[in-house]
């Protein structure tokens, strides 16, 4: 029977990989990256479309781009956010 210690390690190990294989493959190989949480590409990409959709929008004065380049701001926003998959539900009256 395995030492607690290292049935608890294990158990992280195997609960890592299964979350994020890219990082658990980088962390073996000995050149780490970044997890997934911390990775934000597409956050940048999203926030910066939307900046460009605001800024268009407030130039040539069309309340469509300015809302749209709102939207997509938060969403970006939501995007940054590396607990946002542990949050539960926004919906009261759904069951999960």
């Amino acid at each position: 029977m395995p030492v607690p210690e290292d049935q608890r390690l294990s158990e992280i190990a195997s609960r890592l990989h299964r979350e994020d294989p890219q990082f658990a493959r980088a962390l073996a190989d000995g050149r780490p990256r970044r997890p997934r949480e911390y990775r934000h590409h597409r956050a940048w990409l999203l926030l910066t479309a939307a900046l460009a959709a605001l800024a268009t929008g407030l130039v040539l004065p069309h309340g469509l781009l300015i809302a749209a380049g709102l939207v997509l701001a938060g969403i970006a926003g939501e995007l940054f956010d590396p607990h946002r998959h542990e949050r539960g539900t926004r919906h009261p009256g759904s069951k999960s």
